[in-house]
């Protein structure tokens, strides 16, 4: 499994998200189990948020991490109404409650609101050197909110990154590489509707016996610096997740897969889902 350095962790260059988890009681078990099922793969990043479910899918995570903490890469994100420097504290506290552990290993503001982003810093902070978080991030920023916010303790950026939704790759993926920021792209499946029925994806796939979320997930992370956070409950999926990170594309493979989404020509807003 490929890696790369996130924060102060070596994390897997494909982790687990848990979007939409949480949220069905009857999923619950499958849910636990395929996150169980990843990190056994080496799938060791588990992505969530106190927004998901409204906390059900940070209690999923909780089950499925219960006994092998240690194993694990733990992102979290708050609320931007929670993003105050009384609020971060309270949210994080909830979190942690939910997660059932002492610490995040990666907590992210979810996108900018209302608070400063210097009261935001200062909390977060203020939680690491409490022990509460070992890193703290970003999700949802484009270029100039990077550059507003400047600061090197930023471990990383999340955001949309697909075959479908390439406009990072303008001015926002290249000004992080700079930085030496981890980007992490959350939906690199696109939520697995249209694009993995798309007919070059499929091609490229039939070509290395491999499966189009498979060539999208290797695309996503062809450079280095990006990691993807694929959701998957069945335990199928959660395998070829983990297997796609071996998976490396020709030349002639990106070639295709330009012709077919082609790379931004100009600034775009960044987009969000």
């Amino acid at each position: 499994m490929r890696t790369l350095e996130l924060g102060d962790s070596t994390v897997p260059v494909i982790g687990q998200g848990t979007w939409y988890m949480g949220e069905d009681p009857d999923q619950q078990k499958a849910e636990v189990a395929a996150l169980q099922h990843g990190i056994d793969l080496g799938l060791t990043l588990i992505d969530t948020a106190e927004m998901y479910a409204e906390g059900g899918a940070e209690r999923v995570v909780g089950q499925a991490i219960q006994g092998r903490r240690e194993q694990v890469c733990v992102v979290s994100k708050v609320y931007p109404h929670n993003a105050s420097r009384s609020g971060i504290p309270a949210a994080c506290e909830r979190s942690l409650q939910r997660l059932g552990t002492d610490h995040i290993d990666l907590y992210l503001l979810h996108w900018r609101g209302q608070y400063p982003l210097e009261e935001t810093v200062e909390a977060f902070e203020r939680l690491r050197e409490a022990g509460k978080i070992r890193r703290w991030g970003v999700s949802n920023f484009d270029t100039d909110d990077l550059r507003e916010l400047d600061n090197l303790a930023c471990a990383t950026n999340q955001v949309l990154y697909n075959p479908e939704q390439r406009g990072i790759e303008f001015d926002l993926l290249p000004y992080s590489h700079k930085r030496h920021l981890p980007t992490m792209a959350y939906c690199p499946l696109a939520q697995a509707g249209r694009l993995l029925k798309n007919a070059t994806l499929n091609q490229i796939a039939e070509r290395h016996g491999a499966t189009a979320a498979q060539v999208a997930l290797a695309w996503v992370t062809r450079e280095d610096g990006v990691i993807a956070i694929p959701k998957a409950v069945d335990k199928r999926h959660v395998q070829l997740n983990a297997a796609a990170a071996s998976l490396t594309l020709s030349s002639e493979d990106l070639r295709a897969i330009d012709r077919a989404f082609p790379p931004p020509t100009r600034k775009q807003r960044l987009a969000m889902v």
